[in-house]
């Protein structure tokens, strides 16, 4: 039988802060796409808008500018239509 090393202490708070900024892009995808769907009417609508690239926004896209962080961005943008 095999034996499992633990992760040290490093290793497990690397592990959990990528898991918490995944979460926090998540959760930020999740509340665009909710306003989006509101205003385009869709799943399908919201999903095209939020992958097209917008001038509003130097040529990104909504998708791109929430995984930097950005979500604030998007949703004033959004509530602002």
């Amino acid at each position: 039988m095999s034996t499992i090393d633990p992760l040290n202490p490093d290793a497990m708070a690397a592990l959990q802060a990528r898991f918490q900024a995944q979460s926090r892009r998540a959760q930020g995808y999740y509340n665009v796409m909710h306003e989006a769907r509101r205003i385009a009417g869709g799943d399908d609508a919201a999903n095209d808008w939020m992958n097209a690239a917008l001038a509003e926004f130097d040529g990104k896209t909504p998708a791109q500018l929430v995984d930097a962080g950005q979500e604030e961005r998007v949703l004033a943008y959004l509530r602002a239509r």
